[in-house]
């Protein structure tokens, strides 16, 4: 039986220490919210299956390679030779500020179709995660998310709006009606009115239409200020873990991790932010998307004091 089944695009990911422009070294590994969600979950104990779709390339055979190395099962995945994997270049421009470079136009991924993943969800997992990445890559990988939402499990969307994939019109449209369907939720502040119907214009109206309309958790993450979640019987709120930022890319998808383990695990909502706060604080407090991403025996590290040597 598997815990989570998600699908998406993975990519290569080149990440540069200095200004693209000016060369210098890249470290190539791999990165996609779904997989970041799925290697997070397997590394907290959690069976994980990811499919998709990546090219006949060397890049493809490292996106595979990567996640069975993590314990993320891919039986239903393959390579398709109708385009390439994509790529992701990623640049620390400035401070904290990362500027994120896509090559993803005709990549395999585009390619995905609903008989792509529908057999990866027979049995029906426990949970189906998806995101609004995946209807963003065309009409082919839209009808996949919309066929995953009717397979019979419980599902989690996490909006997760790629400005440079389409506009908040388009993704509002495609997102919209899967709302019903739902029974996890997982938007930024500015994420919510995509998913929410228009009527509702304060966040408190967005959530309130979201649980009339059966949503059952409605989980708002709030960055530095931490994160919220409600259900038709209460509210949690917690604050951000605190930890000394190394990269930021990949925090929103360690939270959901985080969020679904603890779901499978049974916490109550408190005890579900708790945990997707700890998982998002690794990734903000580690270099990459998922690499920093912890072992359920190290969630309790962050309890340790700063400068602490484990011995």
């Amino acid at each position: 039986m598997i815990d989570v089944a998600t699908f998406g695009e993975t990519m290569a990911s080149l990440r540069a220490r200095d200004p693209i422009r000016l060369g210098g070294a890249m470290r190539l590994s791999v990165a996609g919210a779904e997989s970041t969600v799925a290697i997070g979950l397997a590394r907290l104990g959690h069976r994980v299956r990811w499919t998709g779709l990546v090219g006949e390339d060397e890049t493809g055979e490292l996106v595979l390679r990567t996640l069975r190395a993590e314990g993320v099962e891919v039986s239903h995945a393959r390579s398709d030779p109708r385009g390439p994997t994509g790529l992701m270049l990623l640049e620390r421009r400035v401070g904290e500020l990362t500027r994120v470079i896509y090559h993803r136009a005709g990549s395999a991924a585009s390619f995905l179709r609903p008989e792509d993943v529908l057999p990866a969800l027979d049995p029906p997992p426990t949970i189906v995660h998806v995101t609004g990445i995946t209807p963003a890559l065309g009409p082919g990988p839209a009808a996949a998310v919309r066929a995953a939402v009717e397979c019979g499990a419980r599902v989690c969307l996490d909006v997760n709006h790629r400005s440079r994939l389409w506009g908040r019109e388009e993704a509002a449209r495609a997102l919209r009606p899967l709302a019903p369907r739902l029974s996890i939720a997982v938007a930024s502040e500015d994420e919510l009115e995509l998913l929410a119907p228009p009527q509702a214009l304060t966040e408190a109206e967005r959530v309130a239409a979201l649980l009339e309309a059966g949503v059952a958790e409605v989980v708002v993450k709030r960055g530095a200020e931490g994160a919220s979640a409600y259900t038709a019987g209460g509210t949690a709120h917690r604050p951000a873990r605190p930890v000394r930022v190394a990269d930021v890319v990949g925090a929103g998808d360690a939270f959901v991790a985080g969020y679904l383990s603890a779901v499978l695990d049974g916490l109550d909502l408190a005890g579900r932010l708790d945990r997707a706060t700890t998982t998002a604080a690794f990734a903000v407090g580690s270099p990459g998307d998922w690499e920093g991403l912890p072992a359920r025996g190290e969630l309790d590290l962050l309890a340790a004091p700063p400068g602490a040597t484990l011995r």
